[in-house]
């Protein structure tokens, strides 16, 4: 197909997101670990071989077990992901738009905190870039599903 993205589409919310723009501005590499969406699993990405700041991006923690019975997503009894405030109240304060569309009128709420608080370098809502954005130069990259530390 002409013009199509090589990885079209994403995963159905709640899920945890692994994100890159790889060669972007200044020849950099930004990449992060994204729980916007929600969580669903830990994930950790690993810069190997590269330039720069190269930070490790993740979100260790298990946020299932702690998850507040509003954003639970259930399968027989057992939680299975962790909704972001935006899918479970589908308001404009939690999706960052309408009056909330900019960093200043969009500010962390109680249920980003709590994601925030578990996972410091993950994303936790829309304007969240200054502790959650990585950079790096002419890297690989190791992505870990459900790992066990950084």
């Amino acid at each position: 197909m002409a013009n199509s993205p090589v990885c079209a589409g994403g995963g159905e919310p709640p899920v945890s997101l692994v994100e890159f723009t790889l060669n972007g501005s200044n020849n950099k590499d930004f990449y992060d670990v994204s729980l916007v969406d929600g969580y669903n699993l830990g994930l950790a990405v690993k810069a190997v071989g590269g330039t720069g700041t190269c930070q490790y991006a993740s979100c260790v923690k298990d946020l299932n077990i702690d998850c507040p019975a509003e954003l639970q997503m259930l399968d027989s009894g057992s939680v299975i992901a962790c909704k972001s405030a935006c899918a479970a109240f589908n308001t404009p304060e939690y999706y960052c738009t309408g009056d909330h569309s900019t960093p200043q009128s969009c500010s962390p709420t109680e249920y980003s905190q709590l994601f925030k608080n578990a996972c410091p370098t993950a994303y936790s809502y829309a304007y969240d870039d200054a502790t959650s954005t990585m950079t790096c130069i002419a890297s690989d990259y190791v992505i870990t599903f459900c790992p066990t530390g950084s």
